[in-house]
């Protein structure tokens, strides 16, 4: 049984900022040496996201859009009420989109769609160090 952990650091700007994983997960999958079992790939704090869309510049364009208008920048927040840092908008885009992401991986490869890419979404209101972890488990 593999179980090994890797943790890297990205410089995001975000506003729904997005950063191709993929190639990132491949290799630590490879390096690890796993052939079958699963990729976590997680997020720690409350105003970022990971998830899966194709990473194309239009459907990118497309969710952002979309999540404006479900958690929009421009009204009032309890959040920034208490704390006054106007990112209430990115705490609840992040808790709609999730922290974590579990892919299954077979014969050494991520088990991703030819269009799918794994994603990190940055929602915050101001450029941020982002800590990512990416733990692999299997054999």
């Amino acid at each position: 049984m593999i179980i090994k952990t890797y943790e890297i650091n990205i410089k995001t700007q975000g506003f729904c900022d997005i950063h191709d994983l993929t190639p990132l997960a491949q290799k630590f999958v490879e390096e690890a040496g796993l052939t079958e079992g699963q990729l976590l790939v997680h997020v720690p704090g409350s105003t970022a996201g990971v998830t899966t869309i194709e990473y194309e510049p239009g459907v990118l364009s497309d969710l952002c859009r979309a999540l404006e208008k479900i958690a929009p920048q421009d009204i009032p927040y309890e959040h920034d009420k208490a704390w006054g840092d106007g990112n209430g908008f990115s705490h609840v885009r992040a808790a709609i989109m999730k922290p974590s992401l579990t892919v299954p991986v077979a014969e050494a490869r991520l088990l991703l769609g030819t269009w799918q890419q794994i994603v990190l979404l940055d929602f915050d209101n101001r450029p941020r160090n982002r800590r990512l972890i990416f733990q692999i488990m299997g054999r």
